[in-house]
């Protein structure tokens, strides 16, 4: 969590590589990096040498999907010990090995779950007409992915090592959002938020704890939710910012919303909470700084990013890559908008940058670059 004292004078990358197409974004485990994209036919799975950019081996998985966003795969690859999981867009979910890329075990969300993917030929959204955007999350030994079958099987619950199904959960469809895990009201819970609504259900089985319901526009529920002690704020571009308390009274679980900020209209972006604040993209092509407590908004910055940015915690400093693929490098915890420093690293894109040992993995559908940033 070391922070960037400045951009350098010039942002050089030590190395670039040609991609193809997709919003999935790099992830590192020391000398391991895998990125997801698409080839032209499929969305391909690469592991490169994270020090040169050398690849070492790639992998197909699925047919390429593409929309009028754009071509290639959405959910970013996960890193556990000599293993890594992907998943594309049309929901094939392949475990692999880091070694070799050997297939370890996979499930279909078709096959085996009866989630038929869709594409544009679905009437509305979530993740059967826009692809499997959210990403699994592990936990323990276990990875919980978003599958999204309406059949009992929204969130499932994998032995990460051999694919054996732990538990299933749930009637709503997959948006594009990604399940998180944590201690809530002293109890272990997976939170979600499905194409529907924003839930919790027990780590240890699947079991409903607590639901509310959450509509808006086209399904397009984007953003993870964001946890702080036994509160969870989501956002949207059609409700806004809304926190809820979860507690417990005699076992029975209860989603109570504590305030919401219906202005705040967050699209794609999912805010980061540093020190009671929430910072991130905004919704009039700005960039917000919001009091985690109140929903209030602190500060504002106009004329930020187009439609998203991603926002990295650095230390006591933020990293903001905008849409257009500036660099943006800000003071964290301050009373109003404090830029440090801002630099081109890349093209258009809606790629989260991937943040280590000191350097920074940038992504577009063109390229994949690495810069160091002199931490």
């Amino acid at each position: 969590g070391q922070s960037v004292h400045k951009l350098p004078e010039e942002m050089k990358p030590l190395w670039r590589v040609p991609v193809g197409g997709g919003f999935s974004s790099p992830v590192i485990s020391g000398k391991d990096l895998v990125y997801f994209d698409e080839d032209g036919q499929q969305e391909v799975v690469h592991l490169l040498d994270s020090q040169t950019g050398k690849e070492k081996w790639k992998v197909p998985v699925a047919s390429r999907f593409e929309d009028e966003w754009g071509a290639g795969p959405r959910s970013t690859p996960l890193i556990h010990g000599n293993r890594v999981f992907v998943q594309s867009c049309n929901g094939e979910f392949r475990c692999l090995s880091l070694a070799d890329g050997k297939v370890q075990w996979a499930v279909s969300f078709e096959k085996d779950f009866g989630v038929t993917f869709l594409g544009s030929k679905a009437k509305e959204g979530t993740a059967a007409r826009r692809g499997n955007n959210g990403s699994p999350v592990l936990d323990g030994s276990d990875v919980i992915v978003p599958v999204g079958s309406t059949n009992g099987a929204t969130l499932v619950c994998f032995d990460a090592k051999t694919g054996k199904e732990r538990w299933r959960c749930g009637q709503d469809e997959a948006a594009y959002s990604s399940p998180q895990v944590a201690s809530i009201g002293g109890a272990a819970q997976v939170v979600y938020l499905s194409a529907d609504a924003l839930l919790g259900v027990a780590r240890a089985d699947g079991q409903l704890l607590w639901r509310v319901p959450l509509k808006t526009g086209a399904k397009r529920h984007a953003a993870t939710p964001v946890i702080s002690g036994d509160r969870v704020m989501v956002n949207s571009h059609t409700f806004g910012l809304i926190c809820f308390g979860i507690s417990q009274t005699d076992g029975k679980w209860t989603a109570a919303e504590q305030w919401a900020n219906r202005e705040m209209k967050i699209n794609l972006a999912t805010p980061v909470l540093v020190n009671g604040l929430l910072f991130s993209q905004g919704p009039k092509k700005n960039f917000v700084c919001v009091d985690a407590a109140t929903g209030a908004l602190k500060w504002e910055q106009p004329g930020f990013g187009k439609d998203y940015s991603s926002t990295l915690v650095a230390g006591n400093q933020l990293l903001a890559l905008t849409d257009d693929g500036q660099l943006v490098l800000l003071a964290g915890v301050s009373e109003k908008y404090a830029e440090l420093g801002r630099a081109q690293v890349c093209g258009k894109n809606w790629n989260f940058p991937a943040l280590a040992n000191g350097k920074l993995y940038v992504r577009d559908a063109r390229e994949l670059a690495c810069y160091d940033l002199g931490l």
